[in-house]
């Protein structure tokens, strides 16, 4: 069986064919800023999107009819369990609407469907970042007003799981861990029997990133939002573009604030081990979640791949279990992963 993945960003669309799960060949598509400025609505880019698509497929010699199903990322949609989802028209009404948000990876269903449909076979996508498996107690925020949502890395976090899972020779759905995935964003999860029961939301709780603030003190913040210092859209951007080490560096790139600290640059020094010291905080916290009954610790994501940051983490978070490091994201080969288990029979898709 043949499966073309889809993953498009803001600024590039990944893709993937697999044949039996092996990777028959991966592009990434850059998106000329000029272009992209054109083609503000997200209709405007369908087409675009599209042409790039068949074009790379083209180059590679690869027919679109050689395919048995589509599955493209799930983008924002509406609060959903795990799994490999059937796209369908009230999936995509959703998508195309922006009802539950507008980004990018919202064109992964809608360009996966038109594919679909044009060649005659099954379009699904895969663990969204809106996957929620909240218990109860994990939504109250401590105030009426607002409600705790869960917005959390879950395709590599899931995907994490279950290798580390085979890998100790256990069925996920039997095992329980705490999963960190450490990126632009991170998302710091407890997941019990499979799933994801507690996480911070990665775009305004939690550990500082590279981009994002991250959870800060409440009654300062408010005050900065009444200081008339910034305009709403101005501190949300700040928040979660502007924020976590850029704010404090004026980088989001770690090697390169790896590189000061190992060139004595104290300030660079003392804010990577303030995030760590964050990220160490929140997988403590998860550990409580689950009552320290846990089957090990997961690091993952792209920061993951500095020993430097996975090495401090260890130090403060090994007391608690054993750690497994699990660099980068592995984004493609979980969508694939996610269709193969429906195409194979081993799980049924489920219904938006």
């Amino acid at each position: 069986m043949k499966i073309l993945a889809i993953n498009p960003g803001s600024t590039s669309t990944k893709l993937a064919v697999y044949e039996d799960e092996k990777l028959l060949f991966e592009e990434t598509i850059r998106h000329a800023d000029a272009e992209i400025m054109k083609l503000q609505e997200m209709a405007d880019q369908l087409p675009y999107s599209l042409e790039s698509i068949m074009e790379a497929l083209r180059l590679k010699e690869f027919k679109p009819s050689e395919l048995d199903a589509v599955v493209g990322r799930g983008g924002l949609l509406k609060p959903m369990d795990s799994g490999t989802y059937f796209v369908d028209h009230h999936l995509l009404e959703d998508a195309r609407s922006g009802k539950y948000g507008n980004h990018a990876s919202n064109l992964g269903s809608i360009i996966a469907a038109e594919i679909a449909e044009t060649h005659h076979m099954p379009a699904y996508i895969v663990d969204p970042v809106c996957v929620d498996e909240l218990i109860e107690e994990a939504r109250i925020s401590g105030i009426a007003d607002i409600e705790r949502k869960s917005h959390v890395h879950a395709l590599n976090i899931k995907a994490v799981s279950r290798k580390i899972a085979a890998e100790i020779g256990k069925d996920v759905d039997d095992t329980n861990f705490v999963v960190a995935h450490l990126g632009g964003g991170i998302s710091v999860a407890a997941l019990r029997n499979g799933r994801i029961i507690d996480v911070n939301n990665a775009e305004n709780e939690g550990p500082f990133s590279p981009e994002r603030a991250g959870g800060l003190p409440a009654k300062q913040l408010v005050q900065l939002c009444f200081s008339g210092k910034y305009t709403e859209k101005e501190l949300l951007q700040r928040m979660t573009k502007q924020g976590g080490i850029y704010s404090y560096l004026g980088t989001k790139n770690v090697i390169e604030v790896e590189q000061r600290v190992l060139a004595g640059d104290l300030e660079a020094a003392i804010i990577l081990k303030a995030m760590v010291h964050q990220i160490g905080k929140e997988i403590g916290a998860m550990a409580t979640v689950l009552e320290g009954k846990m089957d090990g610790i997961i690091l993952t994501g792209g920061i993951a791949h500095s020993e430097m940051i996975t090495g401090l983490i260890q130090e403060k978070i090994s007391f608690l279990g054993k750690v497994f490091v699990l660099p980068g994201e592995a984004e493609m080969e979980a969508l694939a992963a996610g269709a193969f288990r429906v195409m194979k029979g081993q799980e049924e898709a489920k219904i938006y």
